[in-house]
């Protein structure tokens, strides 16, 4: 489970470097982090990115994984994330 959760958080970066900008990158980590969404709800809103019922599974487990962490945490892997995509090698690649 640990090794999905880090697969998952390197994968969402790479939309940055694939020229889809990083706007997406941002509505996925709110979407993951927000525990006013429930796993279905998380499933429905990333349909594009399901391809088969096995990374249905995977994204729900994924989300399930943040669900079940504290306000504080989520709060600090949002400023994580948002370093991350807020930093010079996204903007290098937009601009």
């Amino acid at each position: 489970m640990k090794l999905l959760t880090v697969l998952m958080l390197v994968t969402l970066p790479l939309h940055c470097y694939a020229d889809s900008g990083c706007k997406l990158l941002e509505d996925v980590v709110e979407k993951t982090i927000s525990s006013d969404i429930s796993i279905p709800q998380y499933k429905e809103l990333l349909q594009d990115f399901i391809d088969s019922d096995a990374a249905a599974e995977a994204m729900g487990k994924f989300k399930e994984c943040f669900l079940s962490q504290s306000h504080r945490t989520l709060k600090n892997f949002g400023l994580m994330m948002h370093t991350m995509y807020d930093s010079i090698w996204c903007n290098i690649k937009s601009n």
